[in-house]
């Protein structure tokens, strides 16, 4: 849409230029002609003298010598500097150096992909299982629709590219024919149209993650090959609080994908991560886990920041490998 509006600004303006010119050249020849200087009074000498003058050059080589051509020769002269300026280097030459100057965000896989994951957004959820992809060299490739947040994952080292989710040109861009499998990660209503819009181009398996469970038989129906509810998993943890805090091994874990698993982890009266926001707590950089969620006064919420709590009624909802789990969760019992 913008395109075809910035289109319509070109064409309107060199129809506009245009038109100026024409009327500049019939004025120069009838004052050539009244100033009986009739070798210039014809189309070519006219057409030069207007585009040297209103482009500012002027030669010198063809001259009024009236009042009047003097007179006409500088509205010329005064009219070509919006016209130039204004057409030429904010319409045409300023948006090719813009986009010359700022990179450009990628929109295509590389041309040998093959057997990847093409995951439609990216949270905390997808955090871990793309840390997990890229420990085992498993190719993968993130779609996101805003600039900044293809941004934010390049800077990160993730490979992303930017891409309208509800277009079929972007999932042939990230060579979907050729995928594993898709991964839709976005609001239950847009995941419903991406499944459709997968389901047109390729039969490759997709794997919905759904906000609200009573939503899991329309990602069916759209062709999803399988539907996960985080918070339907989250929820058979809650009669497992009361596991033995001395148990070493880890128990009520529920694998997520292939070696990453979800689970509910309370914490203890004296661990070391009570009274610290997620912040301090540096959880991530200290086990390797992922906290996507917590109980908070016996509500799980899903929008967790870096300054929320950690209480000893919380209870953490974590995903990563067996390994990253394990060691949360002696840091969740571990005594200070």
């Amino acid at each position: 849409m913008q395109k075809k509006i910035w289109y319509r600004t070109i064409l309107r303006s060199f129809v506009l230029t245009f038109i100026v010119v024409l009327f500049y050249l019939f004025i120069f020849i009838h004052i050539m002609q009244y100033e009986q200087q009739y070798d210039h009074a014809n189309l070519v000498d006219g057409t030069y003298w207007v585009m040297t003058t209103i482009t500012t050059v002027g030669y010198g080589d063809i001259v009024f010598t009236s009042s009047a051509g003097k007179f006409f020769s500088i509205v010329v002269q005064l009219s070509g500097i919006p016209v130039v300026f204004g057409l030429l280097f904010n319409l045409l030459i300023s948006p090719l150096l813009e986009k010359n100057i700022r990179p450009s965000m990628p929109v295509k896989s590389p041309q040998n992909s093959s057997d990847h994951i093409i995951i439609c957004g990216y949270n905390s959820l997808i955090e871990t299982l793309v840390e997990e992809l890229r420990e085992n060299r498993v190719p993968y490739v993130v779609i996101e629709e805003e600039e900044n947040a293809v941004k934010d994952l390049l800077n990160n080292s993730i490979d992303a590219v930017q891409g309208n989710l509800s277009d079929e040109q972007t999932f042939r861009n990230v060579r979907v024919e050729k995928a594993s499998f898709v991964i839709v990660n976005r609001s239950d209503e847009m995941n419903a149209n991406i499944i459709l819009t997968v389901r047109t181009i390729s039969d490759v398996n997709i794997i919905a993650i759904v906000e609200d469970t009573s939503n899991k038989k329309y990602m069916k129906y759209a062709g999803a090959t399988s539907v996960i509810s985080p918070k339907e998993l989250f929820g058979r943890f809650i009669a497992r609080k009361a596991a033995d805090p001395f148990l070493r091994r880890l128990t009520g874990a529920t694998e997520f994908f292939e070696g990453v698993s979800i689970v509910e982890l309370p914490i203890y009266p004296k661990s070391p991560l009570q009274g610290k926001t997620i912040m301090e707590a540096a959880i991530r950089s200290r086990t390797g886990a992922s906290v996507v969620g917590m109980w908070k006064s016996g509500v799980l919420s899903f929008d967790v920041g870096p300054d929320d709590v950690i209480k000893d009624s919380s209870v953490l909802l974590a995903v990563g490998t067996a390994s990253q789990l394990s060691e949360l969760r002696n840091l969740t019992q571990q005594t200070r």
